[in-house]
């Protein structure tokens, strides 16, 4: 039989553990996906905020070798520390002593002397409090209303909007008409240094949009437009089953998103600090990212490589040859490798209905700044158009699934075009009959 100081003593117990249990709660709190304005992370605490499925890791971070500390997101269930976004990336914390809190119902990052170093500045009448913030299994940082769960539309806030280096799934590049919102990458400044560096991408809306890859003011690297499968600049790509890749071009929304089908994939898309555009995917067996595709790749991928009317072949020596019906604009320094000056036409345009067209077969397809879409014709009426306009050099089909459609017309030189050995497409460029052969 139990006496009454045995209970008392496993009472004791009892009370011990559970303060126990609280201290380390409150040493080391459990992460939740929200965090509502009675909250705050604090670098010190070494809180974080976990997606649901614990896909994602919310929290303050310091790169190697550096004392500056900022908010970020990575990988929870990935080993090697992969971040892909970053949120002060251009105003670090100084010192360890910085703090998120959801302050007149924005996030705001405040530093050691209750500073504001970063917020999402949003006006009075985008908010009806209350609001709470929330990290999602897509790796997308919210604010929304509480009330507001699962409607994308009524996000006050979102970080998909403003991406760093990375382009996750569901997240969209591009323009948003309504908003007036350009969504791009830009790099890190070196691979232990998030700041902004030299390289980011943008979106070309006119016309016939495509990729550019720049380095301060100056295009690196061109992606060629949608054609319906992928971006013209790369054939090679092969298609997955479990990528499913989506471009949007119409009057409200010009951007370009992709979607992995199956769970437990990890994918990104990264503008690294070198400036190189690549897809990496995580294998788990080998417990590191492998690079599905990357650009540029080769000379061929230098922007204007081979100047007006040349196109690029890494198969042939030297790699720039003039389009059939051209020759080298100097040739001197074409002589000399220096193949920047481009081609010139041998025999002037007519435009009395004399003019014909040469077909050049698995091209890139030329710079599309000063081009005209047309998607509801076919190449048939594409010619006849092309050869009733003195200005137009060259077209080719907007897409080329199901034997091709749609029209895309160019005025003006053409350049920045280049030959596959597999894949690209036809591009269809106007001569003087006498060039014709």
């Amino acid at each position: 039989m139990r006496t009454v100081s045995t209970y008392y003593h496993t009472y004791t117990v009892v009370l011990m553990f559970i303060f126990l249990v609280l201290i380390l709660f409150h040493a080391f709190p459990v992460s939740a996906n929200t965090f509502s304005a009675t909250e705050s992370l604090t670098i010190s605490s070494n809180k974080t905020i976990l997606s649901r499925s614990e896909i994602f890791e919310l929290g303050f971070f310091n790169p190697p070798s550096s004392s500056r500390w900022y908010l970020g997101i990575w990988y929870k269930k990935v080993s090697t520390r992969t971040y892909v976004w970053v949120a002060n990336r251009d105003n670090p914390l100084l010192s360890s002593n910085g703090t998120l809190n959801i302050s007149d119902s924005n996030l705001v990052i405040f530093d050691q002397s209750d500073t504001p170093v970063w917020s999402t500045n949003l006006t009075e009448g985008e908010v009806r409090s209350p609001v709470v913030a929330e990290l999602l299994d897509n790796g997308n940082f919210v604010l929304r209303h509480l009330n507001n769960n699962n409607d994308p539309d009524g996000y006050l806030w979102q970080s998909f909007d403003f991406p760093t280096d990375t382009l996750l799934p569901e997240m969209r590049l591009g323009w948003d008409h309504k908003t007036g919102r350009d969504r791009f990458l830009r790099s890190w400044k070196t691979p232990d240094d998030p700041s902004s560096g030299d390289f980011f991408t943008k979106l070309k809306t006119k016309g016939f949009p495509e990729f550019y890859v720049c380095s301060k003011d100056s295009i690196i690297y061109r992606s060629g437009p949608w054609n319906g499968i992928r971006f013209s600049s790369s054939p090679e790509t092969k298609p997955l089953d479990y990528i499913v890749y989506n471009f949007t071009a119409t009057n409200e929304e010009v951007s370009y998103s992709y979607l992995i089908t199956k769970t437990n994939i990890y994918e990104r898309v990264r503008l690294s600090s070198a400036g190189l555009l690549e897809r990496l995917t995580w294998i788990e067996t080998a417990q590191s990212w492998k690079q599905l595709w990357y650009s540029p790749k080769d000379l061929c991928d230098n922007y204007k490589e081979c100047g007006s009317y040349g196109y690029c072949d890494s198969n042939t020596s030297p790699i720039c040859n003039c389009i059939k019906g051209f020759g080298p604009g100097n040739q001197q320094p074409w002589t000399l490798r220096d193949d920047s000056a481009g081609c010139v036409r041998k025999t002037r345009l007519s435009c009395d209905g004399r003019d014909g067209f040469v077909r050049l077969k698995k091209m890139k397809l030329p710079d599309t700044t000063a081009t005209t879409v047309d998607r509801g014709i076919g190449l048939k009426e594409c010619e006849e158009r092309c050869l009733k306009d003195c200005n137009c050099t060259a077209f080719a089909n907007t897409d080329i699934r199901n034997g091709g459609s749609g029209c895309v017309i160019w005025t003006g030189e053409i350049f920045d075009i280049k030959n596959f050995a597999k894949g690209g497409q036809d591009l269809f460029v106007r001569l003087a009959a006498a060039d014709l052969g």
